[in-house]
């Protein structure tokens, strides 16, 4: 897990003193390229925070499928002249919100209970 939050730090550090433009025509799939992405890893800090069985090819497996899938979708979309990756983007935010949501439950929990006991 340390080593994906400093892959993501090196990552951003990168993006950020590069000056590179996405097409206008590219930024539906960079859209859903990163929301699958923080998806993965918002799954990735659930199960490591709560204490769920985080399995390293589990996590690369599920993000390239997610983007695979979002990719396909939205080229699907393009083709159909709608704009099916809202869908795509609908998804991910809706299970980063469940994720963020389960976790923070979990925290919650785990700091009442230590104010229990002290």
């Amino acid at each position: 897990m340390t080593w994906a939050f400093l892959g993501i730090l090196v990552g951003v550090i990168i993006g950020l003193s590069l000056n590179f433009s996405i097409p206008i025509e590219l930024t539906k799939y960079s859209a859903v390229i990163i929301m699958g992405i923080l998806d993965a890893m918002c799954g990735a800090i659930r199960a490591e925070t709560t204490n769920d069985q985080f399995n390293g090819i589990i996590f690369i497996t599920g993000l390239v499928f997610n983007i695979v899938l979002s990719v396909l979708i939205t080229i699907l979309g393009d083709k159909l002249g709608l704009d099916l990756y809202l869908a795509a983007a609908f998804v991910f935010t809706f299970r980063i919100f469940t994720n963020v949501g389960a976790t923070r439950r979990y925290l919650l929990e785990r700091f009442m209970k230590k104010e229990e006991k002290a």
